[in-house]
């Protein structure tokens, strides 16, 4: 997938901003960390200076990753409540259980909090499917059989 084809939600591009927000906020002391370290003579052995220049080539790479994903993110809406989309919450029952799953581009997919990347199997599965389908997904413990009960 190329960076221009990136799709998010409203939802997501806010928390991509906030945390480059937070990261650009965090970086002149990060700078002044190393800087500090720096000063204190022999380089080869200062674990702070080498830890702060870790932590800022990591915190630069964040930056530059965020800044491309967000001037080339696509930010989608859910077209209707009818034919599952990115942005929809969907209701499934799946093994006798209800569970509902929120699909959102993969740079916002969290399955902890259960926010499904359009692209996963389930994903994929679910998007352009309407209420009363069934989709079958394989799992490594073999296939899975959900039903869509709605559509937010």
């Amino acid at each position: 997938m190329t960076q221009s084809n990136i799709q998010i939600t409203k939802e997501g591009y806010e928390a991509l901003k906030q945390e480059l927000g937070t990261l650009v906020a965090k970086r002149p002391s990060v700078v002044d960390r190393l800087s500090n370290a720096r000063s204190q003579g022999d380089l080869s052995e200062n674990n702070d200076y080498h830890n702060a220049k870790e932590e800022l080539e990591f915190l630069d790479g964040r930056i530059v990753e965020l800044e491309q994903v967000l001037a080339t993110a696509k930010v989608v809406q859910p077209t209707n409540n009818h034919i599952v989309d990115i942005g929809n919450k969907v209701k499934v029952k799946v093994d006798g259980t209800e569970q509902v799953f929120h699909i959102v581009g993969e740079w916002e997919a969290d399955p902890k909090e259960k926010k499904i990347s359009h692209e996963s199997p389930l994903g994929q599965a679910l998007v352009g499917k309407k209420v009363g389908d069934q989709v079958e997904v394989e799992a490594p413990a073999g296939k899975v059989v959900y039903q869509i009960l709605g559509i937010e």
